[in-house]
């Protein structure tokens, strides 16, 4: 009688909560209805309300993969959508020595994205800690101050249980690590094997983070905005972060080759050092990163004794959205080009840039639209920190109209010039308020020196 009526409570609360989300899901406030609702609940009350059968055992068929066999993970809270999902964004956290920031780094993914955004996208937390009761207890936590997202799917816990884990004695010590280092790095290669295995088939990609980063505003969409100028391209893996395993982005369709490489390799080296690997098989040879970076590391203290860790990525811009629009364009150069820096990496989102040789009057880098264009700004930024006299010394931006069939345009107005190398203008669409076909760096003095430009970026109007 006591426990029919235990489930009877639990689902009359469980019926509250999903009311309680329709009426505010649609709204931002400040105290989220459904975390008020949990705060004085039990941790095991919150679970089983947001996992009724509570920690359910959901068994991936990896039989493909004869290293991974057929793992039953433990899912602490959620469970996954019938329809995939365009992103799953996946991180490993286990319990840190010091400092802890998987809560900070939940909020900032769900409160730097717009709600349809999160629609399009689903978190997968692997409890990977061998405290059992640590991750009761965070999986807890999260579910309390994460209620809604979770009964909206958009949230998944999960755990691997210890006896699904290879050896983590006796390990091979690569690098003359210590023997701790070893044993640490060696479970984080297989905490992130699982957790990719679970995910293969949540979404069309994956991005891997860690448990302890900032996300810039809207990054899917800035994500979604990368993909599309990769279209056609054999890419294995794009990046949106310089640092260690943060920002990476994967095909869904990787996932189980990439866990079943972590796997087998799991001793040797750390992650990271594995996935350049893993990139370099797939025959991406070169790094494809994005800039600005769209994740920040926020850690003081690793997860690995506690350490002190300062790494930050000067590339991280938290306002990623004001991404250029860079239209479909040919592009052109009267400059000789040095070895493969080509006109295309300078106008690329991706880095790169592009290296003429010996510059002179007259000198010319062109683009040229694939279908006119109304520009309302352009910023050019040319010359590097190690090559710093490689700049454009003196120069014009100019925009072109009525182009011909030698892919130019007979006609161009100057609208700025070149002061130490950049350049920035706005408001372009009152100067030239016609389409624009081409968009042309000219070189007004000779100089000796080479010339590197970075980037060319350019924001449009809609219309034409």
């Amino acid at each position: 009688m006591r426990c029919s009526l235990k489930r009877s409570l639990m689902v009359l609360l469980a019926v509250s909560f999903l009311l309680l989300l329709l009426l505010h899901g649609s709204s931002r406030q400040e105290q989220d209805p459904l975390e008020v609702q949990l705060r004085g609940l039990a941790p095991n009350m919150i679970l089983q309300l947001l996992q009724p059968g509570g920690a359910q055992h959901i068994l991936r068929d990896t039989a493909e993969l004869s290293a991974l066999h057929n793992i039953s993970y433990q899912l602490l809270a959620g469970s996954p959508a019938p329809q995939k999902k365009f992103l799953a964004v996946g991180m490993a956290s286990v319990q840190r020595p010091r400092g802890f920031y998987l809560l900070a780094t939940l909020q900032s993914l769900f409160s730097q994205s717009t709600e349809e955004e999160l629609q399009e996208m689903v978190v997968v937390v692997h409890l990977a800690d061998t405290d059992p009761g640590w991750n009761v207890r965070v999986a807890a936590t999260i579910a309390q101050k994460f209620a809604r997202h979770i009964l909206l799917g958009r949230l998944l816990l999960i755990h691997a249980p210890p006896e699904f884990y290879p050896t983590l004695e006796g390990l091979k010590r690569n690098f003359n690590d210590a023997e701790e280092r070893v044993r640490f790095r060696s479970k984080q290669n297989v905490d992130y094997a699982f957790l990719l295995a679970f995910a293969a088939n949540l979404s069309s990609y994956y991005l891997m983070i860690e448990d302890d980063v900032w996300s810039a505003r809207s990054f899917l969409t800035s994500i979604r905005r990368a993909l599309a100028s990769q279209e056609g391209s054999n890419w294995a893996t794009l990046e949106f972060s310089k640092l260690g395993y943060i920002g990476k982005l994967y095909r869904s369709s990787d996932l189980p080759r990439l866990a079943h490489f972590l796997l087998l390799f799991y001793q040797e080296m750390p992650c990271d050092w594995l996935l350049v690997h893993f990139r370099q098989l797939l025959t991406q040879k070169d790094v494809i990163r994005f800039k600005p970076s769209l994740f920040q590391h926020m850690g003081l203290y690793s997860s690995f004794q506690g350490t002190v860790n300062r790494l930050k990525d000067e590339d991280f811009q938290a306002d990623a959205l004001d991404l250029p629009d860079n239209p479909p364009a040919s592009l052109y150069t009267s400059m000789s080009i040095f070895e493969n820096y080509k006109p295309l990496k300078a106008y690329s989102l991706a880095q790169g840039y592009f290296w003429g040789k010996d510059p002179a009057a007259g000198s010319t880098f062109t683009i040229v639209f694939q279908q006119p264009a109304r520009v309302r700004r352009v910023r050019v930024r040319t010359g590097s920190v190690e090559r710093p006299g490689d700049f454009l010394h003196a120069g014009l931006l100019e925009l072109g109209q009525r182009r011909d069939r030698s892919h130019d345009c007979s006609s161009y107005v100057p609208v700025g010039s070149f002061k130490k190398g950049t350049l920035e203008q706005q408001g372009l669409e009152k100067v030239l308020p016609g389409p624009v076909e081409c968009v042309r760096i000219r070189v007004t003095q000779d100089q000796s020196e080479w010339l590197i430009i970075q980037s060319i970026d350019i924001w449009t109007t809609a219309g034409t």
